[in-house]
């Protein structure tokens, strides 16, 4: 009698893991990873040239890699020291844009590899740690990062810094950023734009 029991403890036991596993596998499926990744899921679609399973192999093994990264929280006076180095790098942008996107691209890496993301001169690991924990806005750091190594024009890397500005409230705060829209400069925590990235201040410049 007793080793009847215990054989259909043990069965019902193997039932609950293969329950759970197969739960788990469609978590981290194409849906799952689509809720997760949300932009990032589209992008990683179109760099392997619409191949789905291809991407979705790659977004997989970033969770693998990175999900479990735990973020560290910063000092109210980290924090302090990061919007105002924001805010000086926003400013500069008016007088020389080359050198306040190449400065804000740094600081960023230096932002997240305070959170506990991979340090910043490995970037593609970096890039890939954080597209995990917060894949809506490191589209934005990717522009930063390419104005701050690539030719770009003073319109694009206004947009790099616009962009690139939910990723920085992510990561100062702890908390989502809403993501800038395109036709709109980022705030600046006070609820107006900063002037040195209007539109207007942008197509104006000689820069």
């Amino acid at each position: 009698m007793m080793i009847a029991v215990i054989i259909a403890v043990a069965v019902m036991g193997l039932a609950i893991l293969l329950y759970a596993g197969r739960g788990r596998t469609r978590g981290s499926g194409g849906q799952g990873l689509k809720r997760r990744f949300g932009p990032e899921y589209v992008r990683a679609v179109a760099e392997h040239d619409g191949d789905t399973k291809a991407a979705e192999q790659e977004l997989g093994k970033r969770v693998k890699e990175h999900g479990s990264l735990t973020q560290q929280a910063l000092s109210p006076a980290a924090r302090e020291r990061y919007r105002t180095r924001w805010a000086a790098v926003q400013e500069q942008f008016v007088a020389s844009p080359r050198q306040a996107v190449t400065e804000a691209d740094t600081l960023l890496a230096r932002l997240a590899r305070d959170r506990g993301f991979p340090d910043g001169e490995r970037f593609e690991d970096q890039i890939a740690a954080l597209s995990v924990h917060h894949a809506h806005y490191v589209q934005g750091y990717r522009s930063m990062h390419a104005a701050a190594h690539g030719p770009s024009g003073t319109e694009d890397m206004r947009e790099a810094m616009v962009e690139s500005r939910s990723l920085f409230e992510a990561l100062v705060t702890g908390d989502p950023a809403t993501p800038p829209r395109p036709s709109a400069a980022a705030p600046d925590g006070q609820g107006k734009a900063p002037r040195p990235l209007t539109r207007r201040h942008a197509k104006g410049s000689s820069t």
